[in-house]
């Protein structure tokens, strides 16, 4: 069994611990609010500003006999530049000061995925770096381009408002096969163990961040009128 199938099988119920967070399953389903998406967009652009820097800090912490990864993490470094402006942008589209944003600090959810991240490269093995991309890589293919649209839809926002989600989405969906083919190369059993460890890791810290966003009023509705037991 290739390593890459090993990972998706070990990381399958960490996967589900994050699909199953109230607030992807209500975006998934049009529950969405605008105070919700802002949120969202919001702690994306403190955790994405930190894409180029963590991956120039893995590549720095490799191995030696690691040096054939450089190349990929080059042409990763390259492919996310900017991505955090876009997200600015969306932000400006939704009617957001984009530079209060840029200026404020993350939700201690967001800062503790991050940190997770920078100290899994430094004091960790840095590989188990990929960890991260996977969970983020993957969920986005996912989930981006479906909630994108619902999200659209229920807000009635405009394009500008998704390039994130939907340039994100798709670009994603290139590097999760590209991703792919980099893990059929980990042959290490503790290179392996320690993607698998950082990804679970990841699902989880990375539903906190979820966990964190505001309810859409709908949903919250939902579930405060199920704790009193009234039927909806």
């Amino acid at each position: 069994m290739s390593f890459h199938t090993q990972l998706l099988q070990q990381t399958d119920t960490a996967r589900g611990g994050l699909l199953s967070v109230p607030i992807i399953q209500g975006a998934l389903q049009g529950q969405v609010s605008l105070p919700s998406y802002i949120a969202f967009l919001t702690e994306a652009y403190h955790h994405v500003k930190h894409t180029v820097p963590l991956l120039k800090a893995c590549k720095a912490a490799l191995p030696a006999h690691h040096v054939w990864l450089y190349d990929a993490m080059d042409e990763y470094v390259e492919e996310e530049q900017g991505h955090d402006e876009w997200i600015l942008d969306d932000l400006r589209a939704c009617g957001v000061d984009a530079e209060a944003v840029r200026q404020g600090r993350p939700s201690h959810a967001t800062e503790v995925m991050v940190a997770y991240a920078y100290d899994t490269i430094a004091r960790g093995n840095p590989l188990g770096f990929f960890g991260m991309v996977h969970v983020l890589e993957g969920t986005s293919v996912a989930l981006a381009l479906m909630a994108a649209d619902r999200i659209q839809s229920g807000l009635g926002l405009p394009d500008a408002a998704f390039s994130y989600l939907r340039s994100h989405g798709t670009l994603d969906q290139e590097h999760t096969a590209h991703f792919a083919l980099l893990m059929e190369r980990i042959e290490d059993p503790q290179d392996q163990a320690a993607i698998v460890h950082a990804a679970r890791a990841f699902f989880r810290l990375y539903a906190d961040v979820f966990r964190g966003l505001p309810l859409p009023q709908v949903a919250a509705a939902t579930t405060h009128t199920a704790a009193q037991g009234v039927p909806a």
